[in-house]
């Protein structure tokens, strides 16, 4: 029992307790620099949303300094220092206040008013949120305490995510979309309450000396307010669980259903679109030739009930003007909505084809102008590598029976800086 008690024990490599304090105690204020960063990362952030692109968004949430007043509160309440309670929540509101305002001012300004994904995911929050938040948050407060931080708070800013919803609730204030700006805020304020509720419980499992003996009243009192708000974000959220399952779930049988009533019968599919929100649900879909009489559509929405569809509706879409339009706009949503790792990997087939070159073509050309060279290989090469002079440059390794004069060679590297576009190149002779 004491060896499973030593692998789990907190108390080991904890940081001095008055040093940590003293920390969280810096890390709360928003002023001068802090407010600086924070404003530049909500502009980030949004920039990010506004083109859906989550690697913007990931670089925002890792400079943002938005979990110090959170995890201070945390640490005020753990300890009962209702002076760092106040400090930091007063902070997190200055700290809210100037996020609202600067990602509305950008979306108001930006010409990009669609709602792209990374902006609608921050709308409907979930158990799942509240998950992400209070054991991101465990671990955030574990790891402020330690001697050596390591890496888990770069990962804790990623995963609590406290900058997206933020800059989403900015866009509703925008837009005018008030279901924007009550969902995003909703999901900012279930990340804020969780990480300081794990952060208060660390703060207990580790002893942390109380600045003001409470008594017991008092302390009941404590545990009740916080359990009242556990129970305010913790309800709405199972909800909205239930709701995505339940939408899931209303996927997936039309997945069955379209295979069975139409793939397997060789009838082509080209349109689907439902509507989960709607009452009655609804399934519209269009097809390549086939076209269906009432009678058979009267029929398939009968069956829909053989595939726990209850409470839905099918429209089959046979105008071809009509059904030419919304195609054409699912393609447009579609290109809108391209993923980042789609994205990525284009970026690197780039980057590859600008870094390979044709030795082939290049001898032919350089044979007319330097006829002893016999042959060349040419690649980029990487210098000063893991250190902040990283520098990556192309090298020639000509083979020719002697070595060219400097003359010759300084004209070879002139020439060749201009037919490969590069500002610098290293030119070796390779020995016989």
């Amino acid at each position: 029992m004491r060896k499973l008690f030593a692998y789990i024990n907190l108390n080991k490599g904890e940081e001095d307790k008055t040093k940590v304090l003293e920390n969280v105690r810096t890390n709360i204020s928003f002023r001068g620099s802090n407010l600086w960063i924070l404003a530049c990362a909500i502009v980030v952030a949004s920039v990010g949303l506004n083109v859906n692109s989550t690697a913007v968004i990931i670089g925002a949430m890792l400079i943002s300094p938005l979990m110090g007043p959170i995890v201070g509160a945390g640490f005020g309440l753990g300890t009962y220092d209702f002076d760092l309670l106040k400090r930091s929540l007063k902070n997190l509101v200055i700290a809210t206040i100037v996020s609202l305002l600067v990602s509305t001012v950008y979306f108001y300004i930006s010409p990009f008013k669609e709602a792209q994904p990374e902006l609608l995911s921050r709308t409907s929050p979930n158990i799942y949120d509240i998950l992400i938040a209070f054991f991101g948050g465990i671990v955030g407060a574990v790891a402020i305490t330690r001697v050596e931080k390591g890496n888990p708070i770069p990962g804790v800013a990623i995963a609590t995510a406290l900058m997206p919803p933020l800059c989403t609730a900015g866009y509703g204030l925008a837009t005018g979309s008030f279901k924007f700006f009550f969902g995003a805020m909703y999901l900012y304020s279930i990340n804020c309450i969780f990480i300081c509720i794990s952060t208060f419980l660390i703060v207990k499992y580790l002893a942390y000396p109380t600045k003001k003996q409470l008594d017991e009243p008092t302390q009941k009192k404590v545990k009740y307010y916080i359990s009242t708000l556990l129970t305010i974000f913790i309800l709405p959220s199972i909800y909205f669980a239930y709701l995505l399952f339940e939408e899931k779930k209303f996927e997936q049988q039309i997945a069955v259903f379209t295979e069975r009533e139409f793939t397997e019968k060789g009838i082509t599919i080209v349109y689907q679109k439902t509507q989960f929100n709607k009452n009655p649900k609804i399934i519209e879909l269009g097809f390549l030739s086939k076209r269906f009489s009432d009678s058979e559509i009267k029929d398939l929405n009968k069956s829909l009930k053989d595939y726990e569809l209850n409470n839905t509706k099918l429209i089959v879409k046979q105008d071809t003007t009509d059904l030419k339009s919304d195609i054409l706009n699912e393609i447009k949503f579609n290109k809108s909505t391209i993923s980042q790792k789609d994205v990525t990997i284009l970026n690197l087939k780039k980057q590859l084809a600008a870094n390979q070159y044709s030795n082939k073509e290049l001898l032919a050309e350089m044979k007319i102008l330097f006829p002893n060279i016999e042959n060349i290989s040419i690649s980029n090469h990487t210098f000063n590598e893991n250190t902040d002079s990283l520098k990556i440059v192309p090298v020639l390794v000509y083979k020719s029976k002697n070595q060219l004069e400097s003359v010759e060679k300084n004209k070879l590297m002139q020439w060749l800086k201009q037919r490969l576009n590069k500002k610098r190149l290293e030119i070796y002779h390779q020995n016989q």
